[in-house]
């Protein structure tokens, strides 16, 4: 006999939606954890009464959200949880990893003091031909790429920044013993990146990228201009902001 498929409001929905909604019931249960192969469409046809092309779609959706992962020939699984990193906070990469279970090392790419022009002196507040630091750094997560760190740092602020040893500590924990971050400005995008990109974070040619770029204010100047490189298959960001009853009084937006 089929199982009965219900919508959690009582209200009638499309039947794929139906499917998809009790393929993540039993995710959410831990009836199939990360890995645990899910029913085939055949199996979901006869268990819930609905034909292939629904159960197909279902899955299909899923898959797209990064729910399941689809592996030809072998069957659809349950996609392990991505790691995620806060939008909205500064937080250091570093403990990020190290609160989800794994372990960070840093692999330092370049390190230099460079000249900047143009729209990376004014993003610095610099004038042009202006001296910067510049480092590259890629972070692991448990030996495997995490993020692709790009950094100009005011010298103004910090002098010494070029004669830190960033296997041993990260720029943030660096940055933040020199001052208390008064402002900080994020803007996150998709894109194609560069082949060196690509290849230190073990992407392929057609995977996408999530690029965060964040500069802080520190002691009334930009202290940093930070460009985060994550591998968008194995990444997510998020963010979460609490408003006070007096700004909500305001609208919304």
């Amino acid at each position: 006999m089929a199982e009965a498929l219900r919508n959690k409001d009582g209200m009638e929905e499309p039947r794929y939606r139906q499917v998809a909604e009790h393929v993540r019931a039993r995710i959410a249960e831990g009836t199939w954890p990360p890995g645990a192969k899910v029913p085939s469409e055949n199996e979901l046809t006869r268990s819930l009464g609905v034909s292939r092309m629904t159960a197909n779609r279902a899955l299909r959706e899923l898959a797209a959200e990064g729910v399941l992962e689809r592996v030809q020939g072998l069957g659809t699984f349950v996609a392990a949880p991505k790691p995620q990193s806060e939008l909205l906070r500064i937080r250091n990469i570093r403990e990020e990893i190290e609160e989800r279970g794994h372990t960070h090392s840093c692999q330092v790419l370049l390190l230099e003091d460079c000249k900047v022009e143009g729209e990376l002196a004014a993003a610095l507040g610099l004038s042009p031909e202006s001296h910067a630091f510049h480092s590259r750094l890629l972070h692991l997560e448990s030996d495997v790429p995490a993020a692709l760190e790009e950094r100009w740092v005011n010298p103004a602020f910090a002098s010494d920044y070029d004669r830190q040893d960033f296997t041993r500590i990260t720029p943030n924990e660096y940055l933040t013993g020199l001052g208390q971050i008064e402002a900080a400005e994020h803007v996150i995008e998709a894109v194609r990146p560069r082949a060196e990109i690509r290849r230190r974070l073990a992407l392929k040619a057609d995977d996408p990228c999530l690029l965060l770029t964040r500069r802080t204010w520190s002691g009334g100047m930009i202290a940093s201009r930070a460009r985060f490189f994550y591998p968008g298959p194995r990444y997510r960001l998020a963010g979460r902001q609490l408003f006070t009853a007096s700004a909500n009084a305001g609208g919304s937006s």
